[in-house]
């Protein structure tokens, strides 16, 4: 099964998922729909519905708390990118200019407030305390990685293992609780819904991996950021971490003086690429991805076989592929 077969297999009830993140973000303050709209109407392949919808087809439920659920997803994961656009200061998302270049700071902190809310708000009315354990949960570790990663900002000695905590408390805990969702909505045991967390967080991982290389490597129509947006940023991912750990001193304290420098002069992205193209930054960081990928396919091993399944195989594999 190749990816467009995912999308086509699950393309009618991701559309359902659409028409009910439109219906809860109906507001008599026009503002919110608008900002939020602005977002979500900019591309993004709901990664995170997609993976709910496949775990609960494992299982065998399709339903309307699929819809509903992957709106409580999609309403954290947008909040939490309107947040770090913010603490990022970006002049744009996905190809289009920032949500927060656009109505200011405040509006945009506030609207992402809002999203939260509305999630939660959605959860208590599905009433299943066990999925509310795991979101809140989720939250509450996601919001540790965003304030981990702001005190790590710039940081030329990261370690490889901070990069991994960060990475895993902001992207792969939310891919990880999308696919256990799945688990709860069609009755799987617990040892099964363990599996897909631990499939899940593996692959989160990977995603935020690949993400992060592609940010040097990818062209930017396709990829839909800014091309060197991390680096700008003072980010440390993993491509770079690696190049530290393998250069010269020289070339080390050259990649200090431009990190430390970026807010006054222009960050010479095209040198530091040809340092992390002959340190073997890019390969080795979409080698330790594909480990991770492999990792997660063995939690995959004792759940139910059939289409679905070779969903979570093909979603694993684009994930590795995507844009390189």
């Amino acid at each position: 099964m190749q990816i467009q077969d995912v999308f086509s297999r699950y393309g009618a009830e991701l559309k359902r998922v659409e028409e009910e993140m439109e219906f809860h973000l109906r507001s008599e303050v026009a503002i919110i729909p608008e900002i939020v709209t602005h977002l979500l109407g900019s591309g993004g392949k709901r990664f995170r519905p997609l993976l709910l919808l496949i775990s609960a087809d494992l299982f065998g439920y399709q339903g309307r708390r699929c819809h509903t659920l992957s709106a409580v997803l999609e309403f954290i994961h947008t909040a939490s990118l309107f947040h770090d656009d913010v603490i990022d200061k970006a002049e744009s998302r996905r190809g289009k200019v920032s949500a927060n270049n656009i109505w200011g700071n405040a509006a945009v902190v506030l609207v992402g407030d809002f999203l939260y809310s509305k999630a939660y708000q959605l959860m208590a009315e599905d009433g299943s305390m066990e999925i509310m354990h795991l979101i809140s949960t989720t939250s509450n570790v996601m919001s540790e990685g965003e304030v981990f990663q702001l005190i790590k900002c710039g940081e030329v000695n990261l370690t490889e293992e901070d990069y991994l905590k960060i990475i895993e408390k902001k992207t792969a805990i939310l891919i990880s609780a999308a696919c256990a969702l799945g688990g709860y909505l069609g009755g799987a045991e617990v040892h099964q819904i363990e599996a897909l967390k631990q499939f899940g967080l593996r692959l989160g991982s990977a995603f935020q991996m690949t993400d992060d290389t592609l940010d040097y490597v990818a062209r930017e129509e396709d990829f839909g950021k800014v091309i060197g947006k991390d680096l700008n940023e003072g980010k440390m991912t993993l491509p770079l971490i690696y190049t530290l750990k393998r250069c010269t001193p020289e070339e080390r304290k050259f990649i200090e003086t431009a990190l430390a420098e970026r807010r006054t002069r222009e960050m010479p992205a095209g040198d530091i690429l040809t340092l992390i193209s002959r340190y073997d930054g890019i390969t080795d960081a979409l080698n330790q991805a594909e480990t991770l990928i492999d990792e997660g396919r063995t939690f995959l091993a004792g759940l139910p076989e059939g289409p679905a399944k070779e969903a979570l195989f093909a979603v694993s594999e684009f994930v590795l592929n995507r844009d390189l």
